[in-house]
């Protein structure tokens, strides 16, 4: 379960969010590319929220990618 406390720069504030345990493996730009980012610029990689749903496709979209993330560091505060 992915830890609020441990968020990764870059988030935007909003109800998804990603910490500190990804590996930055894509999974959640194929699922919400309009949604997640992955900074690259640093070592290791990591992935981080860049645009809060705002539709109920959207919202379908970034709970896919969160549910698809192979070591759930993508959470969902409930904002």
């Amino acid at each position: 379960m992915a830890d609020p406390n441990s968020k990764t720069k870059g988030n935007v504030a909003g109800k998804y969010y990603v910490d500190t345990n990804c590996i930055a493996c894509d999974a959640c730009i194929l699922a919400a590319e309009k949604h997640f980012k992955i900074d690259t610029s640093v070592e290791p990689a990591f992935a981080f929220v860049s645009k809060q749903p705002e539709t109920s496709e959207e919202e379908e979209a970034c709970q896919e990618a969160m549910e698809s993330c192979p070591v759930e560091a993508i959470g969902d505060d409930g904002q």
